[in-house]
């Protein structure tokens, strides 16, 4: 099979490398990749958002299937254009996209059909949400309804910080349009957990369970990132909780979206919060996740092809999914000043040395120049450890992160610290 990736991110890297490993898979192209995707599979220099350039790419380089990584091609209907010349593609179409594309669509589906979630209401204009907030308690959240590239949720501990993201979503506008409309929700308590899910409809074959870490600093500091590292499985998490989450949570949202003709095929990714409450969710995502899937995908044991064609073809139901015990840790390396703006260009050295170590290095934002990678991210690798379990997982991750260098990197030093504790 010749397979084209579109995306240019850690989370693009892991797939392409899952993709690799069956021998099913010829070839790999990555449009637009980066300079890691660039070491095991060929880069197109197109960009996600241009359908007509990628259509006749695959059609030209006589592709046999299209897997979509990011959320914005995905929201803007990119399945629909490949299918649109009978392209087999991997993702849900504009349709189904919209549990992402809007926050506002996803808490009302959510209130209409009884899956738990946060209380909440929603806004178009600024003067009734500053009404709204203002009789609320503290902490709460404000989202912005659009696609802000994991940055337009602000978790606000004073009414102060929550008048302020408000102001910056509906009047500076600082998130764009993704700020025209806005939920504003109660805050939620407890351990969060993230269930990435292959779909197909009804179809629901759940992924290991992983933890993510948004705020940029250690003790969950600082603004919000779209994630600063992750780890599976979770030791301190019961496993009826998880079952739990699947059942009442991702199964009835996949055939919520079946009954409101907007089916749901490819990577349903639950956000979830485990409340005094039981689970309730934060967030659906309509791809996988990023870095999770940096470390959901080497514990999976099938291979990642033939999950997707059977989901393509209708047998999704017939598949079982086989999973390895170890443990995987993700640590993100990035720019200093992420999540605002932050240089570009910085040589990075030791790559080689840490997967020597046995690590799984995951460019996420980098390129090539002179014969050198050099950061162009944000965040700018994704340092994976595996182990028998995930102080095994950590130390190796934390070990090869360690012989990483560039001028700026920032990491977090707490990556699944809590998991160690129980």
């Amino acid at each position: 099979m010749r397979i084209l990736v579109v995306g240019g991110g850690g989370r693009e890297h892991a797939i392409v490398w899952a993709l690799k490993k069956s021998e099913k898979v010829k070839e790999v192209f990555c449009a637009p990749g980066n300079a890691g995707i660039a070491q095991i599979a060929d880069c197109v220099p197109i960009a996600v958002n241009q359908f007509e350039e990628l259509v006749k790419f695959a059609k030209d380089a006589a592709i046999d299937l299209v897997f979509i990584g990011p959320d914005d091609p995905l929201a803007a209907g990119i399945v629909d254009a490949f299918e649109a010349h009978n392209i087999p593609v991997y993702g849900p179409n504009k349709a189904a996209a919209e549990i992402e594309g809007s926050k506002i669509f996803m808490k009302d589906l959510l209130r209409k059909y009884n899956i738990p979630t946060a209380k909440y209401e929603t806004f178009t204009s600024y003067e009734p949400a500053l009404t709204y907030l203002r009789e609320q308690s503290v902490p709460i959240v404000i989202k912005a309804d659009g696609l802000a590239a994991g940055k337009g949720v602000t978790v606000a501990y004073s009414m102060e910080e929550a008048e302020k993201a408000l102001k910056e979503a509906m009047v500076d506008k600082v998130f764009g349009e993704a700020g025209n409309q806005i939920v504003i929700e109660e805050f939620l308590e407890g351990q969060e957990m993230s269930i990435l899910a292959f779909v197909d409809g009804e179809t629901v074959k759940a992924m290991v369970p992983a933890q993510d870490h948004k705020p940029v600093y250690d003790n969950d500091k600082g603004p919000n990132t779209g994630g600063m590292g992750t780890y599976t499985p979770l030791p301190h998490i019961d496993q009826a909780i998880i079952e739990e989450s699947i059942e009442n949570i991702i199964k009835p949202t996949a055939k919520a979206m079946v009954s409101e003709g907007r089916p749901f095929r490819g990577v349903l990714f639950a956000g979830l919060m485990i409340t005094k409450d039981g689970p309730k969710t934060i967030e659906f995502n309509a791809r996988m996740g990023d870095p999770e899937t940096q470390v959901v995908l080497p514990r999976l044991k099938t291979e990642l092809v033939d999950v997707v064609l059977a989901s393509l073809n209708g047998r999704l139901d017939q598949l079982e999914l086989e999973w390895s015990d170890e443990a995987a840790v993700c640590v993100i390396v990035a720019s200093e000043g992420y999540p605002a703006s932050y240089p570009k260009g910085r040589e990075i050295t030791g790559l080689d040395a840490a997967e020597a170590q046995g690590a799984l290095v995951f460019h996420a934002g980098t390129a090539e120049k002179d014969g050198k990678i050099v950061t162009s991210g944000g965040r700018v690798l994704g340092v994976v450890g595996r182990g028998r379990d995930i102080a095994e997982a950590r130390a190796r991750a934390y070990e090869a992160v360690s012989v990483i260098h560039f001028d700026g990197m920032h990491s977090r030093t707490d990556i699944a610290a809590k998991a160690l504790k129980g």
